[in-house]
């Protein structure tokens, strides 16, 4: 496999994976703008034993704080191919949420132009359809500015506003993740064979349910699209729902059963 991008270690790429016994499938989980592999954490002890978990950590941020983030959405996707080129030997679902969508559906787009291996699945939630323009552009506004969206808009787990030290590196990081974001707009559509599973919150406002249905056109096999309770924060604030809603889309791999989880790393 030849990304064009420098190739980088998957263990810099993975952090906290949560490892299983016997393994059906690798769950990668790419987050959304401004986060880390961390706002995965609720998601560890609620999986069937026989997926194991792969956080994604985008480099600027937390062990990654000193990697310069790639100019655009679509460089930063050919460095993941690269990065992520390791965690490809088991079947795997990708799930990417907001930002991490995007990413998920242009790195599945790179897998099936060359050659994969693919994965079973490619899910996104609470992220505009990649042919669809940004509703706005939020990152050059001042910091005062983007904490008031931030907080109506559901975009930072509300607990972050109780620490300003860290909040204000934080926006450092959002502002960056929201450029590649709102500049990127990849037409005209690009359908996936991979199926695809798209999720959205019915009370988000920075992705309405309006648009959500504008990713039909991003797929050229299976497709569904499920409503859940929530804000744009809902992967994070209710990892339960979400987990449920893969459980119905792939009943094969997400059967419930004992959570016989060995390590964390």
């Amino acid at each position: 496999m030849n990304s064009g991008a420098s190739p980088t270690r998957s263990a810099s790429w993975i952090l906290g994976r949560v490892t299983v016994t016997r393994p059906r499938i690798r769950l990668i989980c790419i987050p959304q703008a401004g986060a880390g592999a961390g706002s995965f954490r609720a998601w560890r002890d609620r999986l069937p034993s026989t997926i194991e978990l792969a956080p994604v950590e985008l480099p600027g941020r937390g062990t990654r704080a000193d990697e310069a983030l790639p100019k655009t959405l679509e460089e930063l996707a050919e460095h993941l191919w690269s990065g992520l080129s390791g965690e490809l030997d088991l079947p795997y679902v990708l799930f990417g949420h907001s930002l991490g969508g995007l990413l998920a559906h242009r790195l599945t787009t790179l897998l099936e132009e060359h050659g994969g291996p693919v994965p079973l699945a490619t899910v996104v939630a609470a992220a505009r359809a990649p042919h669809r323009p940004s509703g706005g552009v939020i990152h050059t506004a001042g910091d005062g500015e983007l904490l008031r969206w931030l907080a109506r808009h559901d975009a930072l787990p509300r607990e972050m506003f109780e620490y300003p030290d860290y909040l204000r590196q934080v926006l450092s990081v959002l502002r960056r993740d929201l450029a590649l974001a709102e500049s990127y707009v990849a037409t005209p559509p690009v359908p996936l064979r991979t199926p695809l599973h798209v999720l959205g919150g019915v009370e988000d406002p920075v992705v309405p349910t309006a648009e959500l249905h504008h990713w039909s056109a991003c797929a050229a096999g299976e497709f569904s699209l499920t409503l859940l309770p929530g804000s744009h924060g809902f992967p994070q604030r209710d990892p339960a729902s979400v987990l449920d809603a893969l459980g119905r889309a792939l009943p094969e791999y997400f059967r419930p059963d004992e959570h016989t989880t060995t390590s964390t790393r």
